[in-house]
């Protein structure tokens, strides 16, 4: 997962608020809309690719996807979370 020290500095690239670790319960459902193939980012790309970990806004809009211990922090790979809400 991601180094601790790596997320207390990592912020949102959009508004430059605090980023948070995703529980397991959100992380589950986006799990489960990738392996149904409707989840999009913010580009509108289906999300594909299961994640491994993601980190969320301050405002719980937004989830960034972790991959192999890399945190995309990309505006346009970001995920509404409204999407599995």
């Amino acid at each position: 997962m991601v180094d601790a020290e790596l997320l207390s500095i990592l912020v949102c690239p959009e508004n430059k608020t605090p980023v948070r670790l995703a529980d397991e319960s959100v992380m589950s459902k986006i799990n489960s809309a990738i392996a149904a193939g409707t989840l999009k980012n913010r580009a509108g790309e289906t999300v594909a690719e299961k994640a491994d970990g993601g980190l969320v806004r301050e405002d719980n809009t937004y989830l960034y996807l972790i991959r192999d211990d890399i945190p995309i922090m990309l505006i346009d790979e970001s995920i509404l979370l409204s999407q599995v809400a």
